[in-house]
């Protein structure tokens, strides 16, 4: 049986992590039940196995349970589950020599398929120009667009997106401002970038 979801909707990560490090298995499996279908999006995004995916995302949260007194209690909870979960898909490809028997996620492509909602369509134009946006993020080199997916739809800081892909702040922040070069460079239109890379909208 699910969880009331209004709950969780109005207790903040950070009491339900420091919940969890206290042993609390209600707050365990309100961030189990908030993160799954975030989790898993993301998972399928770097293996076709779905069924490898949310294993790796059941281990990530049983060893969050088993090391639960070890955790940060500072973590970014989003941030955290993301990070471990890619990591967790990276260790499993290179077991299973899919990426060149490396460990490095540097060497995992991204192939989140994004698609841009229809909220801000009002016209046949802007519907053409919505989708030739489509077209182009999806052109995009993998680590560009696994930035930008991590920026506008996860709504991750930069600091947070350097933790993740294993670089610097700079180096983080170049990838963002390329991807968007590139985007701009295709982009002619009088609708905002921006507006439409906004959270909820990829």
């Amino acid at each position: 049986m699910k969880i009331n979801s209004t709950y969780y909707r109005t207790t903040d990560d950070s009491t339900l992590w420091n919940n969890l490090k206290k042993g609390d298995e209600k707050a365990f499996s309100l961030l189990f039940e908030k993160y799954y279908e975030h989790l898993i999006r993301y998972g399928n995004s770097f293996s076709p196995h779905a069924e490898k995916v949310q294993d790796c995302i059941q281990d990530v949260f049983a060893d969050l349970w088993l090391y639960k007194n070890s955790l940060n209690e500072n973590a970014n909870v989003k941030a955290y589950l993301l990070s471990s979960v890619r990591n967790r898909i990276a260790r499993l490809q290179e077991r299973d020599h899919i990426f060149r028997n490396t460990t490095s996620t540097d060497s995992i492509q991204f192939l989140f398929d994004f698609s841009i909602e229809h909220q801000l369509i009002i016209d046949e134009n802007t519907a053409d120009k919505v989708q030739q946006l489509n077209k182009y993020i999806n052109l995009l080199p993998s680590r560009q667009k696994e930035a930008l997916y991590l920026r506008y739809h996860q709504g991750l800081s930069v600091e947070e997106i350097a933790d993740m892909l294993d670089v610097n702040y700079q180096s983080a922040n170049n990838l963002l401002h390329r991807a968007l070069l590139n985007l701009r460079k295709e982009w002619n239109t009088t609708i905002p970038l921006l507006v439409l890379l906004s959270p909820g909208i990829l």
